[in-house]
């Protein structure tokens, strides 16, 4: 662990000399966690799944909505 964290420092240490306002959205635990939420929720509104795929379509179904509501929707970064 040590080793791999010495050689990953640098990329490490460029996320924070990003703007707070910034970091927040690079730094994963935020957006995952925000996501897997979301995901939860819709999963428990329906309750049992009658089969893989039909969850699988579910997921899918979000996770497109989610990425086109990023892509479309608002500026992710702004960096000027």
């Amino acid at each position: 662990m040590a080793r791999w964290r010495e050689e990953n420092r640098p990329p490490v240490q460029a996320v924070f000399g990003l703007a707070p306002a910034h970091r927040r959205l690079v730094l994963p635990p935020h957006g995952l966690a925000r996501v897997n939420k979301d995901l939860q929720r819709r999963a428990a509104l329906v309750g049992l799944f009658p089969n893989e795929a039909s969850c699988l379509r579910l997921v899918s179904a979000l996770l497109m909505g989610t990425r086109e509501e990023w892509v479309l929707g608002r500026a992710y970064l702004t960096l000027a």
